[in-house]
Formats: C-alpha cells, sequence, structure tokens
C-alpha cells in the first residue's frame, strides 16, 4: 500500500539528512526509560558505533518543558530522541530551534512546525503507531537504511515491540515484517505452545497461580489451587528439591499441561485459546530471563523503572557484567512491584472506587516509576468489571505527581482512547498528558492534587463505559 512505501521514503530521507551530520561532533541521543525505549537505544547506540559516531545518552521517564531547557544548555549541535518527542515538537523548536533534531517515534504527534527538524513517525501516514511498529521498530528501520549490517539488530525492535504490548496473538504488518527480518538473521526462533508469561524462569504452579490472560478457573490467583491441579493430570511440580519450570517439561508433558487447562476452560468464552507464539531469543540461555522475549521485556522495563537503565541497553548489546546487573535489578523491582501490591491491599481508604472507575492515590507511599506497573496489574486482575477505568497516582520528586490510567478487560474499542481522556482530565487544571490508546499518562503538580482528582471523578462519570 501507498502509505507503507511513503513511510519508507521518509526513513530514507531522514537517513540522508543524517549522513549529512558532521561525524566529528557529539550526538546527544535522548529516549524513554520503558522496553521499547531501552530496545531503541540500544539498537541506535549500535548503529553509531558502527557509522564511527560520537555520543551521549540520555533516557527519561518523559520529555516534559524541563527536559527540553535542560537539554538545550547542552553544547551539542546534534540531537537524537527516539521512542518520543512527537507530542512536544513545538516546545523543541521553541527550545532547541538552532540544533539539528531527529526525532524517530511512534506515539500520536502535537502538531508543530515539522519542517524544520527531521521527524520519522508512522502517524505521519495513517499508520497506527500503537498497533503497527513501536519506537523501536522505527528505530531499527532507520538503522537498517543507514547499513545493511543493522539487520541482526531486528530481534530488539521485536522486543520492543512486546513490551509495548503490540503482540496480540500475532503481529501486525510493520512489525511482522521486522519480526521476519529477526527469524532471517537466526535472532528468533517462534515457538507455538501455551501462552504463559514465565516459561523460562518461573516454577510451573506460580505460572499458573499467576496467569489471568488465559485466565484458569480454580487455578488462576490460588497456589494451592495450581498445586492440585498440576498433581491431577500427573505432573510432579518438583523434581526432587527443586520446582520445575515450564521448560523443564518434556514434550508430552507440555501437551498434558495444554490439555488440562483447556479441560479446565471448559464454560470460559475459547477454552481452547491458551496457544500461541513464544518468541525465543537464539542466543540466550535456556532458562534465563532473556531467553524468552516477553520476559526480556520485564527485565528492561525493571531496569528503566528502577533507574538503571544503563543495565538494560548493555543486555540488549550482549555485555556480561550489565545482564548480571540486570538480573538483580530485576529482583529488586519484584519487591517494589510485591510493596505496590501489599500498599495497595492494605490501604482502602486511600482509593476511591465508584461505578465505572478505581481512583488510586499512593501519595508518596509508592515510586512514580512503579504507578503505572501497579495499575496494570490491578486492571488485569479478575475483581473489577470489565470497562473501569484504572487511574493512578505518586509523587515524583520536583514537586510533581506522575498519572497512569489503564482500563480492564478491554483490548479492541475504536471509540476509546485513553489519551483523550488523559487529556480532558488535566485541560483545565495544567500539566502534560499522553501514552497510548490503552495506557496513557500524565504529570501534574504536586499541589493541584485535590483539583485533579475532582476533575477525574467527573470525567471519568461522565466517559463511563
Amino acid at each position: 500500500m501507498q502509505k507503507y512505501n511513503d513511510f519508507d521514503a521518509s526513513v530514507e530521507k531522514a537517513v540522508e539528512e543524517f549522513k549529512k551530520w558532521d561525524k566529528d561532533e557529539k550526538i546527544e541521543v535522548v529516549s524513554h526509560l520503558d522496553a521499547d525505549g531501552i530496545t531503541a537505544c540500544a539498537i541506535l547506540t549500535k548503529a553509531l558505533n558502527r557509522d564511527n559516531r560520537k555520543y551521549d545518552i540520555s533516557i527519561i521517564k518523559q520529555l516534559t518543558m524541563d527536559e527540553i531547557k535542560e537539554l538545550a544548555e547542552r553544547k551539542s549541535r546534534y540531537f537524537i530522541f527516539t521512542d518520543l518527542g512527537s507530542g512536544q515538537i513545538k516546545d523543541m523548536l521553541d527550545n532547541l530551534g538552532d540544533k539539528n533534531i531527529l526525532v524517530l517515534d511512534h506515539h500520536q504527534i502535537v502538531e508543530g512546525n515539522k519542517d524544520s527538524l527531521i521527524h520519522v513517525n508512522p502517524h505521519m501516514f495513517d499508520i497506527d503507531g500503537s498497533k503497527e511498529i513501536a519506537g523501536s521498530g522505527v528505530v531499527y528501520l532507520f538503522a537498517k537504511k543507514l547499513n545493511e549490517k543493522n539487520k541482526d539488530l531486528a530481534h530488539l525492535a521485536v522486543i520492543g515491540a512486546i513490551g509495548d504490548v503490540q503482540e496480540d496473538g500475532n503481529f501486525m504488518r510493520m512489525n511482522k515484517e521486522i519480526l521476519e527480518d529477526a527469524v532471517e538473521q537466526d535472532k528468533i526462533m517462534i515457538e507455538r505452545g501455551l501462552r504463559l508469561f514465565g516459561r523460562q524462569t518461573k516454577p510451573i504452579h506460580k505460572v499458573l497461580e499467576y496467569s489471568t490472560d488465559p485466565y484458569i478457573p480454580g487455578v488462576s490467583g490460588s497456589e494451592s489451587g495450581a498445586i492440585q491441579f498440576l498433581h491431577q493430570i500427573g505432573i510432579e511440580p518438583k523434581n526432587k528439591s527443586k520446582w520445575k519450570r515450564i521448560v523443564d517439561l518434556t514434550d508430552e508433558e507440555k501437551k498434558i499441561l495444554t490439555t488440562g487447562i483447556i479441560m479446565k476452560r471448559f464454560g470460559e468464552e475459547n477454552p481452547q485459546d491458551v496457544l500461541g507464539n513464544n518468541y525465543v531469543i537464539c542466543s540466550e540461555e535456556k532458562g534465563s530471563p532473556t531467553r524468552d522475549a516477553r520476559e526480556f521485556a520485564t527485565l528492561l522495563n525493571a531496569c528503566g523503572r528502577m533507574d538503571k537503565a544503563s543495565f538494560g541497553i548493555g543486555t540488549c548489546l550482549g555485555i556480561k557484567e550489565d545482564k548480571r546487573n540486570a538480573m538483580k535489578t530485576l529482583a529488586a523491582y519484584k519487591k517494589e512491584i510485591v510493596g505496590a501490591i501489599k500498599w495497595y491491599n492494605e490501604n482502602e481508604d486511600k482509593l476511591i472506587k465508584k461505578d465505572g472507575f478505581v481512583i488510586i492515590n499512593a501519595e508518596d507511599n509508592i515510586p512514580p516509576t512503579i504507578i503505572g506497573t501497579l495499575a496494570s496489574i490491578i486492571s488485569k486482575g479478575n475483581d473489577l468489571k470489565e470497562g473501569t477505568y484504572v487511574l493512578s497516582l505518586a509523587r515524583s520528586d520536583k514537586n510533581m505527581t506522575k498519572i497512569s490510567l489503564r482500563v480492564s478487560g478491554i483490548r479492541e474499542n475504536k471509540e476509546l482512547d485513553l489519551r483523550d481522556v488523559a487529556k480532558e482530565i488535566v485541560k483545565d487544571i495544567g500539566g502534560e498528558a499522553g501514552g497510548h490508546q490503552f495506557a496513557a499518562g500524565a504529570l501534574i503538580e504536586t499541589e493541584k492534587e485535590e483539583e485533579f482528582l475532582k476533575a477525574a471523578e467527573k470525567v471519568l462519570s461522565e466517559r463511563k463505559i
């Protein structure tokens, strides 16, 4: 289709403009802290190394006006923004107007004079960047045009897309083409099997206990139920003193487990909907959290959320010491998540629960980098009615409050866009809002929390699903 050809031409043009940049000068690379942003940054840094470029890296939570002003004070004439920037074009031009800027992003575009910078974004060609390609995918296509050798980075773009929840049983056109590159390069192997998170690293009973999609009646949410289920189908959960993982099972045991889960799901909608594609990173060791693309994305998210993005970038680039540190960071991140869930369960008074929405005001009790993860976990739980908004708040430094917005049980709804909901809430109180269709966020001044909560209740009530 023509729109894909036009997008491809825009990538080509960006590469040609980039080649004009002075190789003796340093480039400032700015990226987002999530799995997509980290993989985007890793792809770009490898491509820059191959192109003999000098660079510095900044990983940030959000491209705010303060961040842009801080960047403007740097001496460099060259800036590349990956997995962010499209929503701040005007602010960048107002403050970085004398710089050479390249934006490689997939978020929705907020209007600004785009002619005076290099801007690559699928939305410019009516391609949905929230579903068809992630920020890391845009960077990968740029890197591939820059040097064909960079095709060996395709697997990182697949991990980034999975981190941005763009794989729903399969990938759409652009991500699918990137996946084909990764398979062709022997970087990824696609295995058809149970679509359960933690296949490589977690004990089977824990994988089953924490499985909400697919939901397994009598098993999901119950450790004892999961262990009992395994005994019933004839799979011993332990191998001597060690808990078994799915990756440890024989092919026959995997078939028994699959059949058992389908039987347990009789009465559910599409009981057989437990199989899917698993994306195995060929170069990684069996049983490692970097062997499975979904677990790899979680590891990278942990590094970003714990302010250790450099470990994530290094892991993507195969640096063993960074990988060891990333795994330690993942363990610390899990403790933070457990603490956040515990706080949520023990602080009903901090929750506003009404028909159609739940508001979690964590104040200083949960780190702002974790609050979005908590909102996602709550929205995927079974105790909320489908279509319930989950809005969470946590205070960050500089007297600002981070907002995260999710919705329970909905994957497809053309009428619903959480970005619009977030923007409407902050419209009259100031603040910046953005994100994706089903995962949006905002940043407001902490002193305006009460005003925000009133506006949120009003908007969420009016926009009841």
